[in-house]
């Protein structure tokens, strides 16, 4: 639809103005077309008008009247009730403003109106308590007589501006939508072209049509984004890497030799695939997932070793500072003994370090390097990259990702998510990449033990963490989430760290880690930890990936029924890393239902993937993998796990469409590529569609 009228500002629009496009601004909205997308959340049913006596008492409805006299109130300073007498020609009722007094001129006697709101009855009288009105001016009633959408709103917009401004819109787009939607998918489809779609989805006659026009938006929405992925792996399927591998050597075997325990039949087989990928001459571009613990880490080592064993160097970026570290210093033990040497680069590395790792890292003599978003910056040049690892890829945008493949010629690259996900998200986040998945535990762990108790019980929970600690053992404990403030959070922490180390544990040995410590503090903190020099850590949720220390085996979350099941599982995750048995203890007093079926959940599934799909049940799919910085679009309409059925017809047209015109260059697929480079370029989403 990138047509003049639906890409024009929306403040000059009639109804809008300046002021009013400040405040849509807020809501994502600048243009024509952001405002006609801007779709009711829900719709409410005023088609039944009563009388106001015939309307219960506590109802919210809607009655029609003709005003018969109006006052101004004052109870109290501050206060001004605007009362207006009006009958709805059986008898007369009041409707009620609060703080409203331009209602008396807004509205004069004569006026017919209709008011909704809550009707009180008293003393013989019927009140409403006007939420919404709308005067009877012989225009179209947007907001009473009809089913009514109700949107999303911000700032000092109401829901009678926004339906007008969507009405002046729909006014002036008459004639001018362009649907860039091929006329076969709306027939196979059974869907309404844009026009219509649009007038129904904001105005419907009855819910069939909404119902129509919502099923049109959601299947757009996908398959225009499924175009997006198959288009941008059609890309990278054309294109032929620079470099080639060799046969597995003797480094790859050393690693393997020096491994506490042989590759399970899970992880051969998807080594296998990895490598088959590596040795393909093109681009590999795959994802591999697994559960917390299974040994994803393992097989990233053996890709990146076989990179180093044919000359090219080899990338991997995690997240934080904590989880690239970890992984260094896991190379750094690992690798260091067989001849392999790793470097680490992330924001907080020295100004003379850096200049020592950039002309190292530039003349190709430093193979591997592990590092934060640090190494996407200028200045961070490789000689020959030929394998790219993205750790906890769900917290990279898809745009960084193709910034660091684009430090090389057509890099192999692997991303990595402990983080599982069912097959239907992952085909749509990851719809670009091919999937290889870890089941299991590696031999020798045990399944965590997970409890969850009230905080009256939380004497119990420490007098364990006591006795794992005389046993040589050490233990995590993590601080409640307060509230969306890294400060209070962080005020938490220390004041519980304090009262700890006084109280129930001044025997042992706490360290505290937080995210607002500088990197060198973090690095000693867990340098501290990881050694058993800090047998209780308490600390924040900065340790929820990447962390890994075996010898610790007890995690208490205090308040867990504040954390969403995928970052609980994330947590527990910590512990049972080593071989012997570990808990986990959930303490929380949930005051709702979906904060006691989380910790049910917790307790009843250790697996990931059961649990993801627990989590997509309980959450819906929007939370799920924090779409937000994921690199995915927010999706205005479409619903991932409602809509699952719809996503698996959009990625087959999508994939159908592309075969037949691989660069989209007929006139129909010329207007789908425009609206996909519309859509999604600038928003950090997948790009690659020319």
């Amino acid at each position: 639809m990138p047509n003049e009228f639906f890409a024009k500002p929306v403040q000059y629009l009639k109804m809008v103005g300046q002021r009013r496009a400040s405040a849509l601004q807020k809501l994502g909205i600048a243009t024509v077309k952001d405002l006609l997308y801007h779709f009711p959340r829900r719709y409410d049913d005023r088609t039944v008008l009563r009388p106001a006596w015939a309307c219960a008492q506590g109802e919210v409805a809607t009655v029609g009247g003709t005003v018969l006299a109006a006052q101004d109130l004052k109870p109290r300073r501050g206060l001004t009730i605007t009362k207006l007498a009006l009958h709805d020609g059986s008898g007369t009722f009041y409707a009620v403003w609060f703080n409203q007094p331009f209602i008396k001129k807004n509205l004069p006697p004569g006026t017919r109106v209709f008011v909704t709101g809550k009707v009180e009855k008293g003393y013989g009288a019927v009140t409403v308590a006007v939420e919404e009105y709308e005067a009877d001016d012989g225009r179209d009633r947007l907001s009473t007589g009809r089913l009514v959408p109700v949107y999303p709103l911000a700032g000092r917009l109401t829901q009678r501006m926004l339906r007008a401004m969507v009405k002046s819109a729909l006014d002036e787009a008459k004639g001018k939508e362009a649907d860039f939607l091929p006329e076969s998918l709306l027939k196979k489809f059974n869907l309404p072209c844009l026009g219509t779609a649009l007038s129904a989805v904001h105005f419907p006659q009855n819910m069939e049509e909404a119902g129509a026009a919502r099923r049109r938006f959601i299947f757009e929405e996908l398959f225009l984004f499924q175009l997006a992925l198959a288009m941008r792996r059609k890309d990278i399927s054309g294109r032929r890497k620079l470099h080639t591998y060799l046969p597995e050597g003797k480094l790859t075997q050393a690693f393997k030799s020096s491994l506490p325990y042989r590759l399970t039949g899970e992880q051969e087989k998807v080594w296998k695939e990895i490598s088959n990928d590596m040795d393909s001459p093109v681009p590999m571009h795959r994802l591999l997932q697994g559960d917390v613990g299974a040994g994803k880490t393992v097989i990233s080592t053996l890709a990146l070793l076989k990179a180093v064993e044919s000359g090219l160097q080899g990338a991997l970026m995690a997240p934080t500072e904590i989880l690239a570290e970890q992984h260094y210093l896991g190379m750094r033990n690992y690798l260091g003994p067989i001849g392999v040497e790793a470097g680490l680069l992330t924001g907080g590395t020295g100004r003379k370090k850096r200049k020592e790792l950039l002309e190292r890292i530039r003349s190709g003599d430093l193979k591997l390097v592990v590092g934060t978003h640090a190494l996407l910056q200028e200045g961070v040049d490789f000689k020959n990259l030929g394998l790219v690892v993205v750790d906890e890829q769900h917290r990279f945008g898809v745009r960084q990702r193709a910034t660091l493949q684009n430090k090389g010629l057509y890099p192999d690259t692997l991303v990595m998510t402990a983080t599982p996900i069912p097959r239907t998200m992952a085909m749509t986040l990851y719809g670009d990449l091919d999937i290889s998945i870890i089941n299991g535990l590696p031999p020798g762990r045990q399944p965590v033990k997970t409890y969850a108790v009230v905080p009256a019980a939380l004497p119990k929970a420490y007098h364990l963490v006591r006795e794992q600690v005389r046993r040589g053992r050490q233990a995590y404990i993590v601080c409640p989430l307060v509230e969306e403030s890294e400060k209070v959070d962080l005020e938490a922490a220390v004041e519980l760290a304090e009262k700890l180390a006084a109280g129930e544990f001044r025997d042992c040995r706490l360290g505290l880690l937080h995210g607002q410590m500088k990197a060198e503090e973090k690095d000693k903190v867990m340098t501290s930890f990881r050694q058993g020099e800090i047998q209780i850590l308490v600390t924040t949720t900065v340790i929820e990936v990447g962390v890994d220390v075996p010898n610790a085996t007890v995690m208490i979350i205090l308040d867990a029924d504040r954390f969403g099941l995928a970052q609980l599982h994330q947590l527990r995750g910590r512990v049972g890393r080593g071989s012997h048995q570990s808990y986990c203890i959930l303490v929380a007093d949930p005051k709702t239902e979906e904060g006691r079926a989380r910790l049910k959940a917790m307790v009843r599934i250790s697996d990931g993937f059961a649990l993801a799909e627990e989590d997509l049940r309980l959450r819906g799919p929007g939370e799920f993998c924090g779409t937000r910085q994921s690199g995915l679009p927010e999706f205005k309409i479409a619903d991932l796990l409602r809509d699952w059925k719809v996503l698996q017809a959009a990625r087959q047209e999508a994939l159908a469409w592309v075969e037949e015109d691989p660069h989209l260059k007929n006139p129909v697929s010329r207007m789908l590529a425009d609206e996909i480079r519309a859509r999604f370029e600038g928003t950090g989403s997948y790009i690659g569609v020319g």
